[in-house]
């Protein structure tokens, strides 16, 4: 064989930590997730870049690179490997950085989910309503890349299915909690409105309420269709589809205290209980016969008395959690132990298989010959029930689903994950291959959305729970993949699915941003719950959640603002504002407030930080005047929120910053050093003033810089 015949030529992206540069050389070692050790060489024409957010302008890091090519940092190498007889060279042509600096993640930032879900909400208002009215008659369930109705679907004839609008209700409901802006309220009540109206199907005599497959919107009106018309549900009621009819409306009785909205509610599960579940074997059936609601009747084929994790699992996260978190009654708190015991006990699948098992029969016997799944995972669902049995562990705290989350999380990286350029595979064959151990992609290595948002999840909320820093790197890492590779800056939203090496992936269906898979709705419970668990699980920042009930609509007026399922005491109500007014009649330790009498909405807003914050900071302006309140400890650990709250008042430019230190039980050298930069960069005519009394030894610190002014003696709130 020929030396010409054995050069290979390939681009690829490597994910690793660096473990050293030359400067001279321009090269640098790379370690990638799973530990394999590069070398990578840096071209004179390289550009990089740090990872922005959407609404964000492009962050050119070209002329730095060299000097941000720190031991420990984290970063995506795209480039060309040439591969050679005994030989083989990788030169790096973009770096992307996750990180600003060392340990400092873009997405950690507080306000970086909150900006990236109003991004996205407002993609998909204006992609389905341009003309700004929320009329869901004009709601399509595809929508292009760039966001606008495809052709095909203006025709005479078009098809909405209950699913996808209820799904970006959801989106649209969960864009308010974290954001408070109207607009996406106001669609997502539009939106819960028109499902009840046109795509629910109310049975008085049963006392139960089903929902439809969708509608076909007509010249003359539109016409239900009962059945799903989807090949793997052809002809049958699914599990999943009622479900996820849920999700929307649930997220937004979240907000609002509906009633209506938790009579649904009711009425479904109730549907799931006399129809749905397996009263000898336990656990809910996948479908049911259209005619009949049985779901063993022969008409259903090779759905007929099966079990899967969507009837089973898929509960919890699209609207048992949620109408929990609500209402706080003990049927739903039952359902979503059952629901957890179930998991627990039928799907681990150790030691046949590393993967969870997905399907089965009646009796719970796997079914390893149904369609298109056969004896595959979805790397996906065994994330999913990782994020899901540590949520519910919150409210039940059982040992068994600890374990059985962890272990499946120890186990995932190795078979479901890419270690060589980080992110997360799609559908794997669950048995390894006998030749290699591989266990080898159903039909493609590409990444989709939703599995790197579970990814995100599992591990962020196992960092926040169990304090391991495994967990928080593997959650670092799938972040920055996503947040590298996912977001789309020209046309807005999130890619369906990338390429192994993170370019996108824009062919078919997966080219469009909205389907029967994709309507906001992943994207945006990504957003919520990572910007809940970064900030009140690591123990970094406040979140602020909006709510809009009517009083008199919530049981004794008592309205629930837990963000989600977090361990008791991890979380605490700090701050509660009623129509724009504080508000002062609540209970920190449950979460709930008290609201005063009143048939019409109030506009509530809410803070919840973090019960063992080491550094509590909140920052005012009054007219020119800026107000820093420091409570806590600035030690190494805390400087870099002190420097980046520091930071952000003095971009809007002061005359006058007043400090409160009187809590501030400690602060290091280096916070003392950020002070007086910033004092110096502010200029002479800006004071900076310690106000109230403070620690001796950090006030004599700050005063013997000569670069402050000390006022007000021992006039401050504290006892």
């Amino acid at each position: 064989m020929s030396a010409l015949s054995q050069r290979r030529i390939t681009s690829d992206t490597l994910a690793g930590y660096v473990t050293h540069y030359s400067p001279t050389r321009r090269m640098f070692g790379l370690r990638s997730p799973d530990g394999r050790e590069f070398t990578v060489h840096l071209t004179h024409n390289a550009v990089s870049r740090i990872v922005r957010n959407l609404g964000d302008s492009y962050r050119d890091t070209t002329a730095d690179t060299v000097d941000m090519l720190a031991e420990g940092r984290f970063l995506f190498a795209y480039g060309i490997l040439y591969e050679w007889e005994g030989g083989a060279r990788f030169d790096a042509k973009e770096i992307t950085f996750p990180e600003e600096s060392r340990g400092q993640y873009v997405f950690e930032h507080p306000n970086w989910w909150v900006q990236q879900a109003a991004a996205i909400a407002d993609f998909y208002l204006r992609g389905q309503f341009p003309d700004g009215n929320y009329d869901w008659r004009d709601f399509r369930t595809h929508l292009t890349l760039s966001g606008t109705h495809l052709p095909d679907f203006h025709g005479q004839d078009v098809r909405q299915e209950t699913d996808t609008i209820s799904r970006l209700v959801y989106g649209l409901a969960t864009a308010y909690l974290l954001t408070g802006e109207d607009r996406f309220l106001e669609a997502a009540q539009s939106g819960t409105e028109y499902l009840r109206e046109h795509m629910r199907v109310d049975d008085q005599a049963d006392g139960i309420t089903y929902w439809y497959h969708g509608i076909d919107i007509t010249p003359n009106g539109h016409r239900p269709v009962f059945a799903s018309e989807f090949g793997d549900d052809y002809d049958a009621i699914p599990m999943y589809e009622q479900i996820y009819a849920l999700a929307g409306p649930t997220q937004t009785f979240r907000i609002t205290g509906d009633p209506r909205i938790l009579n649904d509610i009711d009425r479904t599960v109730a549907l799931f209980q006399k129809y749905f579940r397996d009263p000898v074997e336990g656990g809910f059936f996948s479908h049911l016969d259209p005619i009949a609601l049985d779901p063993g009747a022969d008409s259903l084929g090779r759905n007929r008395s099966r079990k899967n994790w969507n009837s089973v699992g898929d509960h919890a996260p699209a609207y048992l959690i949620n109408a929990y978190l609500a209402t706080g009654r003990p049927d739903f708190a039952a359902l979503l132990e059952e629901t957890a015991d179930t998991i627990v006990k039928r799907f681990p699948d150790e030691p046949n298989s590393p993967f969870v098992q997905e399907r089965f029969h009646a009796d719970w016997s796997p079914d390893r010959t149904w369609g298109w799944q056969q004896d595959r995972a979805v790397v996906g669902h065994n994330l999913k029930i990782t994020w899901n049995l540590t949520r519910i562990k919150a409210l039940h705290d059982k040992p068994e689903y600890g374990t059985t989350a962890e272990r499946i999380a120890e186990l995932m990286p190795a078979v479901g994950s890419d270690g060589l350029r980080s992110g997360w595979y799609d559908v794997v064959e669950r048995q390894p291959d006998p030749d290699s151990g591989i266990h080898r992609m159903v039909w493609h290595d590409r990444k989709a959305w939703w599995q790197q948002e579970q990814a995100i999840l599992a591990y962020l909320i196992l960092a926040g729970t169990t304090d391991d820093p495994e967990h928080l790197r593997l959650a670092r890492e799938a972040a920055s993949f996503y947040n590298a590779y996912f977001l789309d800056y020209e046309d807005g939203g999130v890619y369906f699915n990338v390429l192994a090496n993170g370019i996108p992936y824009l062919l078919g269906t997966e080219r469009l941003k909205g389907s029967h898979a994709m309507a906001g709705y992943h994207a945006l419970e990504l957003c919520y719950l990572s910007a809940t668990y970064t900030g009140l699980l690591l123990g970094n920042d406040p979140v602020t959640l909006h709510f809009r009930p009517r009083p008199d609509d919530l049981p004794e007026r008592l309205l629930r603002v837990a963000p989600d399922l977090l361990p008791a005491g991890s979380a605490e109500l700090t701050r509660v504002w009623v129509d724009g007014q504080p508000y002062q009649n609540f209970d920190g330790k449950d979460l709930t407030v008290r609201l005063p009498e009143g048939s019409e909405p109030v506009r509530v807003r809410v803070e919840l930080e973090p019960a063992q914050m080491r550094l509590r900071m909140r920052s005012e302006f009054d007219g020119g005047t800026a107000h820093i309140s420091c409570r806590g400890v600035i030690d190494a650990a805390e400087l870099g929120k002190f420097r980046r709250i520091l930071g952000e008042v003095m971009a809007a430019t002061p005359a006058r910053v007043e400090f409160h230190l009187c809590e501030t039980s400690e602060m290091c050298r280096s916070a003392i050093n950020e002070l007086l930069f910033q004092r110096t960069k502010a200029g002479l005519d800006v004071d900076f003033v310690i106000v109230g009394c403070a620690l001796p030894e950090v006030a004599d610190a700050l005063l013997s810089t000569d670069a402050f002014l000390l006022e007000g003696g021992d006039d401050c709130n504290h006892e």
